[in-house]
């Protein structure tokens, strides 16, 4: 199999907050390995802007430790290396002041594709998208990239909207959620509508129940102050979950284009019933390990964040009815690991009665790690004896069925941006999508607020707090075992 990689336009690529955490481990080195492979364009630059007192020089020595640290290194070429840091400049420039805007002004190009890269804290989006526009930077065909999270309730996600729809119209906004570039989601899509195979099964007449796990064994040591703010819910339901629940749950759209994708996710979403206190478990990790507990990373005795949480969601739609998903996503569980299981229901009539062993047809999509999708089939068990059933699995890594071609599947930052600068929105959420998430999402905040619920400890290295188990038991169905 022989990989393509199509080049993209050239483009002047501003990533303001350029010296941070994200650009550093994530933003420069993948823009390196596309580098490497061949799809950037020899005239295309990245300027970085911060507060920081760089010259060119200093911003191309971080740029050059940071692929150091976060690229294998039979990735780190150094001829590579050095044609790309050639394209590295960098401005010491104030968000909220005049400094430095003059000289980014002047370092951009005409006939360029111009994108702006928001990696900062979003009480700064306004102050520069305002700067942006103030100082003639920004034009009818510029990008801008905003990190989450937008907002942390509808109130806020309006006003950041509206912020931004003063300079920018939505499509010049691109929304990012690393999650939709993963190579396994955009896989979802094409395993789905790209074959005749799963479309006629993939409905409440043939599906028992999904279930969506994004299960993280690291703790919030280290940025508990900033995760008491938010918890699992905002961090990770609304919209990392959301969004595979919708590319789960969509309709066909008529065509792969943004807005006709996007139309259809926004349809799950308006289509989301309200979830029941019954159904929805809240936890914390305890102690244990020789690391503290959620209290202490928090440093809130009396926090009642969630780092883990469960919950049963149901769609008001033909599609849909009857079929329950369930979302669950922790800190400190058993393994690091993200999958979609969708369980497809019995047969209506089976012609092996006395035949021990039957078990459900899984498809289990993984997005992490080690990329892939397995079917859980039934067939007979070998030998002699009578007919026994077993279940195996029709497997498909993208390790092994793409072999060294593997290593050049670009990772999802890297995808996201190239599809930043070809003008591609179909991987990014729109203005109305966020806001109609917040709608779902905010009641369900407030009301355990008015109840002052609690959450329930769990153990570190376990699979959550019990009651997560009964939420799945009372329905006669069992979380799926978490592996890495």
């Amino acid at each position: 199999m022989v990989s393509r990689v199509i080049p993209v336009d050239a483009f002047d690529l501003v990533i303001f907050g350029g010296t941070g955490d994200l650009a550093r481990r994530k933003i420069l080195p993948g823009l390196y390995r596309r580098f490497l492979a061949g799809q950037m364009p020899e005239s295309s630059r990245i300027i970085g802007a911060a507060r920081a007192d760089l010259t060119d020089q200093g911003f191309r020595d971080m740029v050059a430790a940071a692929i150091d640290e976060f690229v294998p290194a039979e990735r780190r070429d150094p001829v590579a290396i050095a044609g790309f840091l050639e394209r590295i400049a960098f401005v010491s420039i104030d968000a909220v002041g005049d400094g430095g805007w003059a000289k980014l002004k002047g370092l951009m190009r005409e006939n360029v594709v111009r994108a702006f890269y928001f990696s900062v804290a979003p009480s700064l989006f306004g102050d520069i998208a305002e700067r942006l526009h103030t100082y003639e930077i920004a034009d009818a065909w510029s990008r801008i990239v905003v990190e989450k999270p937008f907002g942390r309730d509808l109130a806020s996600a309006r006003a950041l909207n509206g912020v931004l729809a003063k300079h920018f119209n939505e499509t010049q906004i691109y929304r990012i959620d690393h999650y939709l570039g993963k190579e396994t989601v955009q896989n979802l899509m094409a395993v789905r509508f790209a074959n005749i195979l799963f479309e006629p099964l993939w409905k409440s007449e043939y599906i028992d129940h999904v279930q969506i796990t994004v299960a993280e064994t690291v703790s919030v040591d280290g940025r508990g102050a900033y995760y008491d703010k938010s918890g699992a819910m905002r961090d990770m339901v609304q919209n990392h979950m959301m969004q595979l629940l919708c590319l789960i749950a969509m309709e066909p759209p008529y065509h792969f284009d943004p807005d006709a994708v996007r139309d259809e996710k926004l349809k799950v979403i308006r289509a989301l019933e309200p979830v029941k206190p019954e159904d929805i478990v809240r936890g914390q990790y305890l102690a244990g390990g020789g690391e503290g507990g959620y209290v202490e990373h928090s440093e809130n005795p009396a926090s009642k964040t969630e780092s883990y949480i469960g919950m049963k969601v149901n769609i008001a739609n033909w599609r849909w009815k009857g079929t329950p998903f369930y979302l669950r996503t922790g800190k400190r569980m058993r393994a690091r690991a993200s999958e979609i299981a969708i369980t497809f229901k019995e047969p209506p009539h089976s012609i092996f009665d006395d035949a021990p062993g039957w078990k459900e047809n899984v498809l289990v999509i993984r997005l992490q790690p080690n990329e892939g999708m397995n079917l859980m089939m039934m067939i007979k068990e070998p030998g002699p004896g009578g007919m026994r059933l077993m279940q195996v699995p029709l497997d498909m890594s993208f390790a092994d069925a793409l072999g060294d071609e593997a290593e050049d599947v670009p990772d999802a930052y890297e995808r996201l941006i190239m599809d930043v600068i070809r003008g591609n929105q179909t991987l990014f959420m729109r203005g109305d999508e966020v806001e109609a998430a917040w709608a779902w999402t905010d009641p369900i905040i407030e009301g355990w607020t008015a109840r002052g619920d609690k959450p329930q400890g769990y153990d570190p290295g376990s699979s959550g707090p019990e009651d997560a188990l009964m939420l799945m038991h009372r329905d006669g169905r069992r979380w799926r075992e978490i592996k890495g």
